[in-house]
């Protein structure tokens, strides 16, 4: 059921165009990354994926809630998006911490349903993401630019999925 919902969270990328907001690199590169890894690690019953899901799923529920909230049109405060991203950055810190755990089992000679190439790959990916949304938060949250950003109307988006300002195209 994880590798098929990758598909509707495509759904996004649409509404961001149809809006012509400013589709990021941070968005495109961790969808389709997470869409193939997600596909191969159930090709290969990856036993560390069951920690991976419900991280996901649990940021993704509080990052839906707030896209929800800004489709009604009102404005949660700038703590919630911060938390947000906070919790996705969080979650790649515990998706890398993960991988070297499953890579110790293995090297123990413990049994660990996950292949060398399946941990390799989603270090690789979550260590990107790391950085990808460390760089977000710090251009959206921390920058002297970001402070004028909430002064906006709009206020940045968790993830940086669907940022209404122009200059967070250079993501």
């Amino acid at each position: 059921m994880f590798a098929l919902s990758k598909l509707p969270e495509l759904g996004d990328t649409v509404f961001i165009v149809l809006r012509k907001q400013p589709l990021i690199f941070l968005h495109w590169y961790h969808h389709i990354t997470v869409l193939l890894y997600t596909w191969y690690a159930y090709k290969e019953y990856t036993s560390s994926a069951r920690w991976f899901i419900v991280m996901n799923y649990c940021v993704h529920s509080l990052m839906y809630s707030y896209y929800a909230l800004r489709a009604m049109k009102l404005s949660p405060p700038k703590a919630m998006a911060m938390l947000i991203t906070s919790m996705q950055l969080a979650q790649m810190v515990i998706g890398c911490w993960v991988n070297y755990t499953s890579y110790q089992f293995i090297q123990q000679g413990q049994s660990c349903q996950v292949s060398n190439l399946n941990i390799q790959l989603s270090f690789a990916m979550y260590f990107s993401y790391f950085v990808l949304f460390a760089r977000f938060f710090y251009k959206a949250y921390i920058s002297p630019r970001s402070s004028k950003k909430f002064g906006e109307k709009s206020p940045a988006v968790p993830g940086g999925f669907t940022s209404n300002d122009s200059k967070v195209k250079a993501h």
